[in-house]
């Protein structure tokens, strides 16, 4: 088999500031003149009155249609015929994850460019070449590989700043394991989330992320929990959203985000959010690994600051349940799942174990520095 490539693989053009709104039309352009704006209820209004009037004025032709909440093929295909009767030429996204997702989906089925103005920091999914489908029950149903990255992103950072702090705390979870994760793979030799080696690129990105989050979340936290925009909630925001994932994108994920997927049978933490259920999976990693005490004080002073949950109890788990504990590392471990990207070889028992022991290291820390 021949050895495959290594990759860096990134959105054509990433964009962040504020005010950014009345400006889509500048971004537009560049691929058309006609395009389907595909936005969040809660910003519909907003999107009219800014955006779509901007196209407008700018000479160009839009329509903004409301997201149907899920990112089902029944809600890509009733958009792609809604784009196919505007002739549209290019596709926007605003909105959280599953608003892009369907933005990204849409676009790929008809071969248009696609625009993404994500409204939330809570994940790095703007700035990937995958949509995540769903089922009409909300449940996870597969991957859609796209062939590549999208054309734009633009974050506005006021319009990030005035979501609820929950969500940007959790994107700053899932950006914290970047780093760690992209280690892992580049010194396992593993497969990037594109399916080819991971780049030295890959892993420099990825730990840029983290030294911006170490280097800006007190102050960051601040502003978001004031919802202000301050310069270091910029350099946040650039973390979570695109350092976070075109780092994992090019760098791979491991096993912070394999016990994570295996978290998901736990019926406790279906109200976690994804982010959070990515830092207790970066504990267990980093128990795995061993990792030395000054890196576990850094990786927890983050967490604690960003007021993200710690403790498997914080995250919602009421009783725990051994068996359904070994059923979460066994599906961690599963052969399709990332925790092969570890540079050493980690079995069910190996994973089970480390949870505990994350667990208790959390706690202990929760003990010393109580939680907000």
């Amino acid at each position: 088999m021949p050895i495959l490539p290594r990759t860096v693989t990134s959105p054509k053009k990433f964009i962040i500031g504020h005010d950014l709104l009345p400006q889509l039309h500048d971004h537009v352009k560049d691929f058309g003149d006609n395009a389907l704006l595909v936005s969040d209820e809660f910003i519909l209004e907003r999107v009219r009155e800014e955006a779509l009037a901007g196209l407008l004025q700018a000479g160009l032709k839009g329509a903004v249609e409301k997201f149907n909440y899920e990112c089902t093929d029944i809600e890509i295909h009733r958009l792609v015929d809604l784009a196919e009767q505007q002739g549209a030429n290019v596709i926007v996204g605003i909105g959280g994850g599953k608003t892009l997702d369907v933005a990204k989906a849409v676009a790929f089925y008809l071969r248009r460019p696609v625009v993404l103005f994500p409204t939330i920091a809570s994940t790095d999914a703007p700035c990937t070449a995958l949509a995540v489908i769903y089922n009409q029950a909300g449940e996870f149903e597969r991957y859609l590989f796209l062939p590549q990255n999208p054309d734009v992103v633009i974050a506005d950072t006021a319009i990030i700043a005035a979501a609820p702090v929950r969500f940007f705390a959790a994107g700053v979870g899932d950006a914290l394991a970047t780093y760690f994760e992209a280690r892992a793979c580049y010194r396992a030799d593993g497969i990037n989330l594109v399916g080819k080696r991971p780049s030295r690129t890959g892993l420099g990105l990825a730990r840029l992320c983290y030294e911006l989050l170490g280097e800006n979340i007190d102050m960051a936290m601040d502003a978001v929990r004031h919802h202000v925009t301050t310069p270091a909630l910029e350099q946040i925001i650039e973390a979570t959203i695109y350092l976070s994932g075109v780092g994992a994108e090019a760098g791979g994920l491991a096993a912070a985000h394999a016990v994570n997927n295996g978290m998901s049978v736990v019926p406790d933490l279906h109200r976690a959010q994804h982010g959070e259920k990515v830092v207790f999976g970066l504990l267990t990693q980093l128990v795995l690994e061993r990792a030395p005490q000054a890196e576990l004080d850094e990786v927890m002073r983050i967490i604690h600051v960003a007021g993200l949950p710690m403790t498997l109890q914080e995250m919602g788990l009421t009783r725990f349940v051994e068996s359904e504990w070994r059923k979460v590392a066994a599906l961690a471990c599963d052969s399709l799942d990332t925790m092969g990207n570890m540079p050493m070889a980690v079995n069910e028992q190996d994973v089970y174990g480390a949870m505990i022991a994350a667990n208790a290291m959390a706690e202990r820390y929760r003990a010393r520095h109580p939680n907000h």
